[in-house]
């Protein structure tokens, strides 16, 4: 009995040591938010003020000194994401976390983005290196004087915080631009396509915008055919490279004039659509210096306000989604692979050996490439594999031309002029500097102006470009080269419109007429025609009305294809309940509904049974695409060419495809949700979920790091909540929700005090910390924290040092 007191006394103590251990170092890793620090680098004194959320006021007595000071309160809160950035833009994932990450990295070295970055940041303007470089000395001065010990990410990974370079900003800012213009996969997909389809049924599967007609090329089918193309060509490059692209995701924008606002002054409101992620991409602060009182969403990794509001103007952006990557193929010499084919001869590829460390495994070092077009994608993988034409002897090559690896970028000083902006007229020449990635800007004022611009670089191909842009072109055929950028004056814009507002969603953002091309990739007009029902539903909108607009789960996509679905038949045995749960769905895609989940399931199973057997399993699969909009067409047309699946002797017709996928669709529910219609949920299964990086790949971490909840909307509502068609890679879940609203802002121009802001994780990168969390709730309800209100919870104060 003694022996067995004496272990439960050790065990005890044992716990007690380990609780006590536990305790001090969650003390430790949290961020000093009272007191006062002597650091090198400000000029004076930075007083640093968090509200109750963790929003930090950050009073300096210059704008330099307040981005020291938002660079300090980024690697306080968000130091683990900011190393993510760093990585990530560097092509150095593996070194953290080991094989798993080292195809991403491949990719990212042969893209050459921190290489780029590089020169980015030799070639930046004198403002752009005043703001970068305060911002990244805030950073360093954390890690080289406050950081006690290392974020827990840190412990797990057992990697040490490295300190932040000018470069690092660069090359995040590039990734920025990578998710937002990813037209590169698509034309991909085309080619890929074109080896199984004639064009005229490629521009079904991907038709164009309502109302376009699909633009005039060549037969590019023809082309690939005559030239030979490895069916494989780009298709490691697609699986290897970081999501972009990707389908159904967007932003929404609206500004309301004060003609039709009860304050009398303009209204705005933004909320971009992101990949979510543990934490948020967005980080809540506010500056204060001589000529700078600005406040809004931040980014790790930038310096200054990306959203927001200043005392003069407020601002919100959508994506453009502009075509400014082109693909090339390059011809390789037969007999010399280090030279390709141009319209004047052949040339060498420029090369540079990249070494990438893998944790836990040897070096893998790979020669990237770059062409006259830019860099080598395909070399990713190594070279000769088969994957780019006969082993040991490819043909052909892949380079990419993208307006953000051009040496020269001008959206940092355009962000400066942004923050400082006194009213719309100076916000548009701002816009001037802006190059990637381009954005749909609408911009209010306090003199009551409202406008909108498009901002951005856009290239400019020639006339005798008979494939525009759409596939991969011969890069040894000088038209389909780039014949300069349009003029920043030129891009679409508008300013005090009659209407008395202006909005946009990603949709067709210019009329008939306009003379360049921009894409002719737009998204669907559907969020877009709800800003307008919404807009004319009220004589005078009010901060609230804004914020009903931003909650609406009004899905105007789902009575395209609802009248199909009401007219299915099954001889399942709940084909009768789920009808009845049907009946009254009008469109509305509530969390607590069955109707939204049957009508998506049967929306999935529907885009299988139509496309897979033309495009093929495997293509079908890692294209990502819903074929949302093809499926319209197909359905409208009654058309039996794509609803007869060609692997079955039958030939099947569209109404018979709408009854198989209802069957299949009850099948799947029961086995998820039971037996029981009435009691099937959307939000049981379209769940937004917050991606921690790596810990939601590891399960019994996951559960700590990653963010989760219930959601209704989807693809189409103005509270957008992007619906996840294929299994998740990890758990395989259906209709996850991965990229939504990542933040919403409504500003008042009348009075700043009733502006508002919210982003879906909360203000800290500590997963044991209340903060990390704590905007989980408000978010997916829709709430709100002021945007200017926010009383001292605490005080820290930066003292200039040695």
């Amino acid at each position: 009995m003694k022996w067995l007191r004496r272990i439960a006394a050790f065990a005890l103590l044992l716990a007690v040591a380990v609780v006590a251990a536990v305790w001090i170092y969650t003390r430790q890793a949290s961020p000093k938010v009272d007191g006062t620090m002597s650091l090198a680098g400000p000029k004076a004194e930075i007083r640093i003020e968090r509200d109750a959320n963790g929003i930090p006021t950050i009073k300096a007595a210059s704008a330099d000194d307040a981005l020291f000071g938002l660079g300090f309160v980024h690697a306080q809160d968000r130091l683990w994401q900011l190393e993510t950035h760093k990585r990530i833009g560097s092509g150095r994932l593996s070194e953290a976390f080991g094989e798993a990450a080292l195809d991403n990295d491949k990719f990212l070295r042969a893209l050459g983005v921190r290489r780029v970055a590089a020169v980015q940041w030799v070639n930046a303007g004198p403002r752009a290196k005043a703001a970068i470089s305060a911002y990244t000395a805030g950073i360093n001065a954390y890690l080289a004087n406050a950081m006690r010990v290392r974020p827990p990410e840190f412990v797990l990974t057992g990697i040490q915080p490295e300190p932040w370079a000018p470069e690092d900003t660069m090359a995040w800012l590039t990734m920025m631009a990578w998710d937002l213009g990813g037209n590169w996969t698509t034309e991909l997909l085309r080619m890929r396509l074109s080896l199984r389809l004639p064009v005229d049924r490629i521009n079904e599967l991907l038709p164009p915008y309502p109302g376009d007609k699909p633009l005039v090329s060549t037969d590019y089918a023809a082309l690939y055919r005559d030239l030979k193309v490895d069916g494989r060509l780009g298709q490691t490059a697609m699986l290897m490279a970081p999501e972009s692209g990707v389908e159904g995701i967007g932003s929404n924008n609206w500004v309301v004039h004060g003609s039709h606002t009860v304050t009398g002054k303009p209204l705005l409101a933004n909320d971009p659509h992101l990949k979510l992620s543990a934490p948020a991409l967005w980080y809540l602060a506010r500056l204060e210096a001589p000529g700078l009182k600005v406040a809004g969403a931040t980014m790790p990794g930038l310096p200054g306000v990306v959203l927001g509001q200043n005392e003069n103007v407020a601002w919100g952006f959508t994506n453009t989604a502009p075509d400014v990557q082109d693909l090339y193929i390059e011809r390789i010499k037969p007999d010399d692979p280090t030279q390709y084919q141009t319209p004047s001869g052949w040339a060498k590829f420029e090369t540079v050996d990249e070494v990438i460390k893998v944790k836990g495994k040897p070096d893998v070092t790979i020669t990237a490439r770059a062409t006259r077009h830019g860099p080598v994608i395909t070399d990713g993988s190594a070279i000769g594999n088969g994957l780019t034409g006969p082993t040991g002897r490819p043909a052909y090559a892949i380079a990419m031309r993208w307006t953000a690896l051009d040496t020269h970028l001008g959206t940092i000083d355009a962000s400066i002029g942004f923050n400082t902006a006194r009213n719309v007229a100076e916000f548009v020449a701002a816009s001037a500097n802006y190059t990637v990635p381009m954005q749909n800007m609408v911009v209010a004022d306090v003199d009551g102006h409202i406008g909108v611009v498009s901002a951005g670089r856009v290239p400019l191909r020639k006339a005798g470009n008979d494939l525009k842009g759409q596939v991969p072109s011969p890069g040894w055929d000088a038209r389909y080269d780039w014949d300069g950028y349009l003029e920043a004056s030129l891009t679409p814009r508008e300013m005090d419109p009659p209407r008395g507002w202006i909005g946009t969603a990603n949709q067709k953002i210019h009329a008939a007429g306009y003379p360049h091309y921009i894409t002719n990739e737009w998204a669907p007009p559907y969020r877009m025609q709800r800003i307008e029902q919404m807009l004319a539903a009220k004589r005078q909108h009010s901060i609230d009305s804004l914020r009903d607009m931003q909650a609406d789960v009004m899905s105007l996509a789902t009575p395209r294809l609802l009248p199909y679905l009401r007219k299915a038949k099954s001889s399942h045995a709940l084909a009768a309940a789920a009808q009845e749960q049907l009946a009254g769905f009008n469109g509305a895609m509530t969390a607590g509904k069955a109707a939204p989940l049957i009508f998506w399931a049967w929306t999935r199973h529907m885009s299988y049974g139509l496309f897979a057997d033309e495009v093929g399993e495997k293509l079908f699969e890692r294209s990502g695409r819903s074929f949302r909009d093809a499926m319209e067409g197909v359905l409208d047309r009654n058309d039996t060419w794509w609803c007869d699946n060609k692997t079955t002797p039958a030939v099947e017709t569209c109404e018979q495809q709408v009854d198989i996928a209802f069957t299949k669709t009850l099948d799947e529910l029961q086995a998820s949700q039971g037996s029981d219609v009435s009691k099937w949920q959307w939000g049981k299964a379209h769940v937004a979920r917050s991606e921690h990086r790596p810990f939601s790949r590891v399960k019994p971490l996951a559960k700590w790091f990653e963010l989760r909840t219930p959601v209704g909307g989807d693809t189409y509502t103005l509270n957008v909540s992007r619906v996840g068609l294929r299994p998740d890679v990890t758990t395989g879940e259906l209709y996850l929700d991965e990229h939504g609203p990542s933040y919403r802002g409504i500003y008042d121009l009348a009075d700043p005090t009733q502006s508002r802001f919210m982003h879906s994780s909360g203000q800290s990168g500590l997963f044991f910390s209340p903060l990390y969390k704590s905007f989980v709730e408000p978010w997916a309800k829709v709430d709100y924290v002021p945007v200017w209100v926010g009383a001292a919870e605490s005080v820290l104060l930066l003292q200039p040092g040695k």
